[in-house]
Parts: C-alpha cells; structure tokens; sequence
C-alpha cells in the first residue's frame, strides 16, 4: 500500500501517521506544495493523506497551488482513492466535495473533548472508537458537512469536526500530533494563542502531553481500520 501525503508548510509533517506506514512496511512519498514541488501521478499512489497548514482553504492569490491542489484532490475520491484529510486537509476535501468552508465562531486551540456523532456507530471507521475522547486541536476556521458525506464527530466549540464520503475521511482534530510536532505549531504559529474561550496558552499545551499516547493508540486504530475497509485498490475487491 503506496501511501502519498501533500504538505503545506515545513512545521506540519505526517507525525505518527508516518510512523504507523513504517510500522506497516508501507512507502510514504510526499509533495511539498509549499516549495514548489509537482504533484504525483493518480497511478503512483493509492492512500492520499493531506495535512494542515496555516492558509486557508481560500487563499488561491497567495498560494496559487491551491487552485491545483483543490483539482487533485478532487480527481483522487473520484477514482477511488483513499483519502485522509487533516484540519486544512479536512477543509479542502470539504471544499472540492461542494462543503463550504467559513470562520469557525471559536477558535480551538489545545486540548479538547471530541464526541462521535450517532453516525459514527454506522462507520467502518469510527465505530470502534469511543464516545468521547481527548484530541489536540489547532484551528480558527470550519467545514459544513458536504451532501452524502456523514457527520461523524463535534466538539463544544466546533460543531463539525469529522466527515466521511465514500473513501474519503475529513478530521478537524489531530490525532497524529507528537510532542515534537506540537512544539513546532508553538514556535511557528504563536501568534494563533490570542485571548478565547476554546484557546489554551503554550504552558498548558505543553502541560497535557501525557495526552499523546492516547492519542496514538486512536490514531492506530483509526489507520488500522481505513486498511481493513478500504485500503485495496477498488478493482482488486470487485
């Protein structure tokens, strides 16, 4: 299972999503969309995993490689690949499947309990997740759910925070986030730790660590049950 991830920024890597491909004996390949690197051929790949960044979904003047990446994106559900969205990631494939991206009324910043949706018991995926759960959250704008997709998960600040269509998962909550790649999004992104409800400051980020490795154990899980349902080229199933 080839697995392909696009970046949109040098702080926001795969974490432990790459390190459960690793595990598995899985080849990960990466665009980095930021320097100006080429997006793969649809052949070359069959899990697209799309991490976060801080643009939004709608900042084509600034970074015109979102106009591309928007289409790709686009092209991978409908050939049936697999595809993993992360916060930004989440909000694109929302986007490229008719969602509307906006302004979440909170930014979420921190430490935050995720509440599956009873949608998320008729899930493959999520239904072997608990109920509640604790995840690492980082974003100051939101996804609607687009049409057909299931709303599979929500938050006290954010109403949205995950989505299925077909082969294609959108999370607006981290649960690939290591200690390192948390301290990163501290050192570039501070400015992002203003006054709010939902909005943590650096001391009591870095003071909810032992949060990690619940974290992982999600993710695994999460990433264990995507290759058991679909993680097949759909001809090799038919």
């Amino acid at each position: 299972m080839r697995l392909h991830c696009l970046l949109h920024a040098p702080f926001e890597d795969m974490a432990n999503i790459e390190v459960w491909a690793k595990e598995k004996g899985y080849p990960v390949r990466k665009t980095r969309l930021y320097e100006g690197e080429e997006l793969p051929l649809l052949s070359k790949f069959d899990w697209l995993v799309i991490m976060g960044g801080p643009m939004g979904v709608h900042d084509e003047k600034k970074h015109p490689w979102l106009v591309q990446e928007k289409r790709f994106i686009r092209q991978s559900i409908a050939t049936g690949k697999v595809v993993l969205g992360i916060c930004l990631g989440a909000q694109l494939i929302a986007d490229t499947m008719g969602g509307k991206v906006t302004a979440n009324p909170h930014k979420e910043i921190g430490w935050h309990t995720v509440v599956m949706s009873d949608e998320a018991r008729k899930s493959p995926i999520f239904k072997t997740l608990p109920n509640e759960f604790t995840a690492f959250q980082w974003h100051g704008d939101t996804f609607s759910i687009p049409q057909d997709a299931r709303r599979l998960a929500y938050s006290e600040a954010c109403k949205d925070q995950a989505f299925e269509i077909g082969r294609a998962i959108g999370l607006q909550f981290h649960l690939e986030s290591t200690k390192e790649s948390i301290e990163l999004l501290i050192g570039n992104c501070s400015g992002d730790l203003s006054d709010g409800k939902y909005v943590q400051n650096s001391e009591a980020i870095k003071a909810g660590m032992d949060n990690l490795s619940g974290m992982k154990s999600l993710m695994t899980m999460m990433l264990d049950s995507i290759d058991a349902e679909y993680g097949r080229d759909p001809a090799e199933t038919a």
